[in-house]
């Protein structure tokens, strides 16, 4: 029998389980706030129950994703600022769900740290929950797991889970109804996005600047606020136009690959995208990032999304309408070009960014 002066406990190996306790505590009205028609908002049991009935959903397909927020989330562990990294694990998700038509219904997290602070963990879920409302779904559940000796103390990460639904015959792309001539509009962005932070991580060591230094690009915010800016959730002007009649065929959520890799997945093989590249709003941050890191406007338009978070395509005759609907929503709607026979790529860019 082994000696109790040597015998050890779970919190001896680094996991405390009334920290994870605690944690729960501080997230439950959190949680709560995101309560919706089909889930109940609470947390607690073995699982999430979400009912499709009581949502209003007659023949509902299913469509799930799932991501992460990438290195930004060592800006906010570096700045210690973790308030607004949940929304860039909401938003991540759910604009990938709405660009198949799909409304948004429930989420789940995945927090990994190697050493539990309930009170950033709790910040970490303020914002996921605010994500969640943001986007109309419920927080269904999560898991928070510390794991001392796979992270070092201090370090975490972040995943997202987002389970969405569309009446069958609904979802798009509608590519059969994609022809030569339909216009592609783009909705701007609100900074960075959640892509790229590798490039920018090394950027901002190239620099020789702090996070807590005054941002060169942005007056009145320091250089980690900044490029903490979270990810824009447009769920709900667009699940508004689309059920509105805006004539929406097709979206393309601009995450990583930028233009280049994003807008070819929703077009079929016959057609391809031309961008001006002149109607493009590029806003500071991406000029800074490519004048202080030597990146040639092609590979920021690989990289980033450059001012355009998301894709529209409509009919020429709904163009005008679909621009409307989205901008009385909220929405900054730019007109980009339009779709055209492929010879080629799927996207060709006409003109320059405006990287000045």
């Amino acid at each position: 029998m082994a000696d109790q002066r040597d015998s050890l406990t779970y919190r001896d190996a680094g996991v405390d389980i009334d920290a994870g306790n605690e944690m729960v505590r501080r997230i439950k009205p959190h949680v709560r706030s995101t309560t919706r028609k089909g889930a109940d908002g609470e947390i607690g049991g073995f699982g999430g129950l979400f009912d499709l009935k009581a949502a209003g959903f007659a023949d509902p397909i299913l469509v799930a994703a799932n991501d992460g927020v990438g290195t930004k989330v060592k800006i906010a562990i570096e700045t210690g600022r973790h308030a607004t990294i949940g929304i860039d694990l909401v938003a991540m998700c759910v604009n990938d769900l709405v660009v198949q038509g799909a409304e948004p219904l429930l989420f789940l997290d995945y927090y990994a740290t190697g050493h539990l602070d309930p009170e950033e963990g709790a910040a970490i879920v303020e914002g996921i929950a605010a994500g969640c409302r943001m986007a109309g779904c419920a927080l269904l559940g999560g898991e928070t797991a510390e794991m001392p000796g796979l992270y070092a103390k201090g370090d975490y990460d972040l995943a997202g889970f987002a389970v969405g639904a569309a009446e069958r015959g609904t979802l798009l792309p509608q590519t059969e109804r994609l022809v030569a001539g339909d216009v592609i509009l783009g909705l701007a962005s609100s900074g960075v996005h959640s892509n790229g932070y590798s490039l920018v991580r090394r950027i901002v060591e190239r620099s020789g600047l702090s996070y807590d230094a005054p941002a060169p690009f942005e007056a009145g915010r320091s250089l980690g606020d900044a490029l903490l800016e979270p990810t824009r959730i447009y769920v709900k002007p667009l699940i508004e136009a689309i059920r509105g009649g805006a004539g929406i065929k097709a979206l393309a959520h601009i995450t990583g690959g930028g233009f280049t890799e994003n807008i070819p997945r929703v077009l079929p093989d016959h057609l391809a995208a031309e961008i001006d590249l002149f109607a493009v709003p590029v806003p500071p941050v991406f000029s800074w990032l490519a004048k202080i890191g030597g990146v040639p406007a092609p590979e920021m338009l690989r990289t980033f999304n450059c001012g355009i978070g998301m894709i529209v395509v409509t009919s020429a005759a709904d163009a005008a309408n679909a621009s409307a609907m989205l901008a009385e929503a909220g929405e900054t709607v730019v007109p980009l070009g339009r779709l055209s026979p492929r010879e080629g790529a799927g996207v060709t860019f006409n003109g320059e960014l405006a990287l000045s």
